[in-house]
């Protein structure tokens, strides 16, 4: 504004730019409020339902150290109803893989865990989901089908090892000594899981020729 040389002239000068610019001035203030008291109701709602998750995959955790399959399956299909799309969702469906198994129910357990590959929030659970899944496969004997998982979801350096002593596996079921030490040596110097099985396996092979 102007300089003004008396105050009545400065109030004047006030409310016509009020009159001009007030309306447009409220609006503003009320949609940047409606922004932020909304965004933090989100952001309640967000913590409110993973603390929900969070509590009721904890109360299946539970359930399946009791062996009571029909309330684990019971309370994993209702967490799964309400944060499938979660990470606690893939966790569930990993947690009933493993009840069906104990179960003796291989296509329950292997519909489990593919859901859980389809559903997971990021890539880790995906690869922990895959390397489940291709043991059970190759504990039903379709290696084919496990070969095809493991060359889909061994990428990147995050279970790299672990992949690598399914190939080793792979290789040994199908009579092939050499690709199989191969595989487990070098499962065991990327750092895989059971390290000392891996290398029990190794001396069991037939002496490199």
């Amino acid at each position: 504004m102007n300089a003004y040389e008396t105050d009545e002239e400065k109030v004047e000068a006030i409310k016509g730019w009020w009159k001009e610019n007030g309306i447009s001035v409220v609006g503003g203030l009320a949609i940047g409020l409606a922004a932020v008291f909304g965004w933090r109701a989100w952001v309640d709602h967000q913590e409110g339902m993973a603390q929900q998750a969070s509590s009721a995959f904890e109360q299946l955790v539970a359930t399946v150290e009791t062996g009571n399959a029909e309330a684990a399956r019971t309370q994993a299909a209702l967490l799964l109803e309400k944060h499938g799309d979660s990470a606690y969702g893939a966790l569930a469906n990993l947690m009933l893989a493993r009840v069906e198994l104990d179960a003796k129910q291989p296509a329950a357990a292997r519909k489990a865990l593919e859901q859980a590959m389809a559903k997971a929030p990021d890539q880790g659970l995906a690869r922990v989901a895959a390397l489940r899944l291709a043991r059970l496969l190759m504990a039903q004997g379709e290696m084919d089908a496990a070969a095809a998982l493991i060359a889909q979801q061994d990428k990147g350096e995050a279970f790299k090892g672990d992949f690598a002593a399914l190939r080793g596996d792979l290789a040994l079921a199908a009579g092939r000594a050499a690709e199989a030490r191969a595989a487990y040596d070098e499962a065991i110097a990327l750092g895989a899981a059971n390290a000392a099985l891996l290398q029990l396996k190794v001396e069991n092979l037939p002496p490199a020729t």
